[in-house]
């Protein structure tokens, strides 16, 4: 009797070992993060391309809405020189909208049944070599009022537009 009692407490001792092992091994191991393609930072002209996307029945401005927002956005911040041709540019933003539907609100019928989440699409392409660099996604909050929908607009591309200064960051000095 007494070795099986041995080899119980053995398998039982065994078991916890491998169960804490992970987590010792994750409090070691620090993971660094993965480097930013250098085009995004030293780049010194984007073209903008519209890349169009679903309709925009929700938003007041028009389908080119975003679009036109986003280019003022990029023009007013002077970290790059905008072109009109993607053959002149160290990279290419090309901005979309999309409506994807989620699926049915069955909690609040006075919404409606239809769910969607809006969002904005900011894919960062290396003209030369049409590879992807890097892509943002910012979901446009969801409102009943025209005025709170358009706000919300407002904020998802602003908020669009900071995730590029993150990564981007501000524009070289200029010689004087």
């Amino acid at each position: 009797m007494f070795p099986i009692k041995r080899q119980l407490n053995l398998s039982i001792f065994v078991a916890t070992a491998l169960f804490l092992v992970p987590f010792a091994r994750g409090q070691k191991s620090e993971v660094l993060p993965a480097p930013l393609p250098s085009q995004i930072h030293t780049s010194k002209s984007v073209f903008i391309s519209n890349a169009g996307g679903d309709t925009n029945y929700f938003y007041s401005g028009g389908p080119d809405r975003l679009y036109n927002q986003f280019y003022v956005a990029l023009q007013s911040w002077g970290r790059y020189q905008l072109v009109a041709n993607p053959a002149e540019s160290d990279l290419v933003l090309a901005v979309s909208f999309s409506n994807p539907f989620t699926g049915d609100n069955t909690t609040q019928p006075a919404v409606g049944r239809s769910v969607s989440d809006p969002q904005f699409r900011l894919t960062i392409i290396d003209p030369g070599t049409r590879v992807t660099l890097w892509t943002f996604t910012e979901h446009v909050q969801f409102a009943l009022l025209q005025g709170n929908r358009d706000k919300n607009f407002d904020q998802a591309l602003a908020a669009l537009v900071n995730d590029l200064k993150n990564v981007a960051g501000q524009p070289a000095a200029r010689a004087k």
